[in-house]
């Protein structure tokens, strides 16, 4: 069982650690700790294992009614089990109780899993950014769903 609650300041470091393993180009300590005590547009969701670790987390902008997921990330050990799934149903939920009605995210041009993901959930593709990551140049693909 996974319970999914809203990040906590507590929780930065456990989250760094999952993004230092899952991302090249990973979020610094300092930018979590930021988002989590003076980013008013920051929301912030976790996935908690029946042992109390936190083994996935997402994050999203929230201005006005849109929002933007900023990242998502699971536990390689956990992967492939359904909690980037609940993390993203999660968001969609909180994204709908702030008035949120439109949701976008980039991901890779290479990651299909993620892409299969999100269309799962009503996902269509927006559009490319050229060259937006920065650790290979890689292309992202838009996505976006009206809520």
């Amino acid at each position: 069982m996974v319970l999914y609650r809203k990040m906590t300041p507590d929780d930065v470091e456990a989250v760094h650690k999952i993004e230092l393993a899952s991302f090249p180009t990973p979020w610094t300590l300092d930018s979590f700790h930021y988002e989590m005590r003076e980013n008013p547009y920051a929301h912030y969701i976790v996935a908690v294992a029946d042992d109390g670790y936190i083994i996935g987390f997402c994050g999203m902008w929230v201005i006005i009614d849109s929002a933007q997921i900023t990242n998502v990330a699971v536990v390689e050990s956990t992967r492939g089990q359904g909690i980037g799934e609940g993390l993203m149903r999660e968001a969609i939920k909180v994204a709908k109780e702030r008035g949120v009605e439109s949701l976008s995210l980039e991901v890779r041009v290479s990651n299909i899993i993620a892409q299969n993901l999100y269309r799962k959930l009503g996902f269509q593709d927006g559009g490319i950014r050229k060259g937006y990551y920065t650790d290979n140049q890689e292309d992202a693909l838009v996505m976006w769903v009206n809520l």
